[in-house]
């Protein structure tokens, strides 16, 4: 056994899961402000103050969640969890980041049924024009970030025109192995992003087991789904398939969840949005609004145990894959043709967003001269002044209210 693994076993078990539950508990309820904001809190919480993992492991951990498919702040808890406590730490620190955004997206499907009237219609427009700056801000940031050059510029308008062209699911995967492979050919020039061990108490064969797992499920779930005319497993594998398809943040499993579930008439495109906004003024990880898409599909199961099945289905393959990369990462991730291709993949993971700003959310919301005064100010507000999203959340709903009064 190698050194690093017998300081990694180490540090698993230098911590319990009780203890990991419990710290995470706090951060599923302070940690606001989307996966960005979610790293940093992190950062000051088991870096700095309980000082479970050091800065440089930290950064290493955050290179590779951004790296893979999935939410990546919610695999950086998990990895901290790992690292502190073993498997059941992992397990601990996701249960504990995730639950108290569910629980509150759960309460909200239920509340938004009872919702009605003008001030009813007003609150829920209003959190449909939330969508529209927190995905527009989104857009910006990862735009400036992904694409500073005119190759990777171009990488991203080409997936746009994609995705505008078909917003089927086979038009996404297509876009992103399109930048992939783009990258390969257009970014191989980028200088080697230099980068250091990580050690985690994880075996190659338990990584290779769970990467089997991770693409048996994606290969498998269609074909049962189809072959089992099951509402349960069509449900499953619709969040499954979402989970597993997300590069760059959040943000973008908005695109995929709505041809999974609105394209189907499962979900209203009026209350996907409304779910979507809400999502925004709660703590806790962007993922959890498969909680709320869970408790008000059409099919079975709905409510509470849909809302359970959505959640695990959801987060399900982006562990998987982190648990198994993590024993190659480091192999892996020195390779200047990995990292080319993962720029094209970022770049085509921002056209994709863009497409979304676009349609639902912009074509949903944005119908008069009062939603885009609405919408533009809550942009301004999240991204000149730093305002905090459940603020822009409030004051947008306030607003979707007041047109609601004020329309002839």
């Amino acid at each position: 056994m190698s050194a690093d693994a017998s300081s990694a076993e180490r540090t698993a078990e230098a911590g319990s899961p009780l203890e990991v539950l419990l710290a995470f508990l706090k951060m599923g309820v302070t940690c606001f402000g989307g996966p960005i904001a979610h790293i940093g809190y992190f950062r000051q919480e088991f870096v700095v103050r309980r000082r479970w993992i050091d800065e440089p492991a930290y950064a290493d951990l955050v290179a590779l969640c951004q790296f893979l498919p999935g939410p990546a702040s919610s695999q950086v808890g998990f990895s901290i969890g790992l690292m502190r406590a073993g498997f059941r730490g992992g397990l601990a620190a996701w249960t504990g980041f995730t639950l108290p955004s569910a629980i509150a997206l759960v309460l909200f499907a239920y509340g938004a049924h009872a919702l009605g009237g003008t001030t009813g219609a007003g609150l829920l427009h209003g959190l449909k024009l939330v969508a529209v700056s927190i995905v527009a801000q989104a857009v910006w940031g990862m735009a400036r970030a992904l694409c500073p050059d005119r190759q990777r510029a171009s990488i991203a308008l080409v997936a746009t025109l994609i995705l505008l062209a078909s917003t089927a699911s086979v038009a996404q995967v297509a876009a992103i192995a399109l930048g992939g492979v783009a990258g390969l050919w257009l970014c191989r020039s980028a200088p080697l992003v230099p980068s250091g061990p990580v050690a985690v108490p994880v075996s190659r064969r338990a990584g290779l087991l769970a990467l089997a797992a991770f693409f048996l499920l994606l290969a498998s779930l269609p074909v049962l789904s189809s072959l089992a005319s099951s509402q349960g497993v069509a449900l499953f594998e619709a969040f499954y398939r979402s989970g597993a398809l997300v590069f760059g943040g959040g943000h973008v499993v908005l695109p995929l969840l709505r041809e999974a579930f609105v394209a189907p008439g499962w979900v209203s495109d009026d209350a996907f949005l409304a779910g979507y906004g809400a999502a925004q003024a709660i703590p806790g990880p962007l993922f959890s609004f498969a909680a709320y898409l869970g408790a008000v599909v059409g099919p079975r199961p709905h409510g509470v145990a849909g809302a359970a099945m959505g959640l695990v289905a959801i987060f399900l393959p982006g562990l998987l894959i982190l648990v198994g990369t993590l024993p190659f990462w480091d192999t892996f991730r020195r390779r200047a043709r990995a990292q080319a291709m993962m720029r094209g993949v970022n770049a085509a993971v921002v056209g994709l967003l863009g497409a979304a700003l676009y349609q639902p959310v912009w074509t949903s919301a944005v119908r008069t001269r009062g939603d885009f005064g609405i919408a533009l100010a809550g942009f301004v507000l999240l991204t000149a002044w730093r305002a905090p999203p459940f603020l822009v959340v409030a004051l947008s709903a306030l607003g979707g209210i007041g047109l609601a009064h004020l329309s002839p």
